[in-house]
């Protein structure tokens, strides 16, 4: 079976959306700093950000991949903008894109329902929930704030899918996705 070839269209494609996520993450991730320093319980309130390009590549261009590349490139461009917290971009980036393409892997990436998106970015909001409450130290806080930060890195991811949805609808309207889809069936 000869090996599928991803067109230039949709890997430039995947490199804008990357470009433009990662400055809205890296913006953010200051934001979460501050979070973490002041109010940590609301740290997971910034979580979402991670998410917004990885659905926008799926939804845009519904293609295997495209999620954990636009994840990839945004965690790269975030960390332009805090050197220091690359692993924690890139890291980010990779596992949001991975966690959100599961149902369409697990579909053979021939269903697009947008409750998939949902309920996969829930998914992943609680595994990275569940990872931040052991690195901050769960003893150290009351359970009040845990249930305030659970339902902040929850409805996070939720609230940023629905963002990124809107913008892959508009530029789906606006033509964008029509080109990449074209040349990469011409393969």
């Amino acid at each position: 079976m000869p090996a599928r070839r991803t067109s230039t269209s949709i890997l430039l494609s995947c490199a804008a959306i990357g470009v433009g996520g990662g400055l809205v993450a890296g913006a953010s991730g200051y934001l979460a700093a501050a979070f973490a320093v002041f109010g940590p319980m609301l740290y997971g309130l910034t979580a979402g950000t991670h998410f917004l390009p990885s659905v926008v590549g799926l939804s845009l261009l519904r293609r295997p991949g495209t999620g954990l590349l636009t994840g990839l490139i945004a965690g790269l461009v975030g960390a332009a903008f805090a050197p220091w917290w690359f692993g924690r971009y890139l890291g980010t980036g990779l596992l949001v894109g991975l966690l959100l393409e599961i149902p369409f892997l697990v579909t053979r990436y021939r269903r697009w329902d947008p409750w998939m998106f949902y309920v996969s970015g829930a998914f992943a909001g609680l595994v990275l929930a569940v990872g931040v409450f052991f690195a901050l130290g769960a003893e150290h806080y009351a359970w009040w704030a845990w249930v305030i930060a659970l339902a902040a890195w929850v409805l996070s991811p939720v609230l940023f899918i629905w963002i990124g949805r809107v913008i892959a609808n508009a530029l789906e309207r606006a033509g964008v996705a029509r080109s990449a889809r074209t040349a990469a069936n011409r393969e």
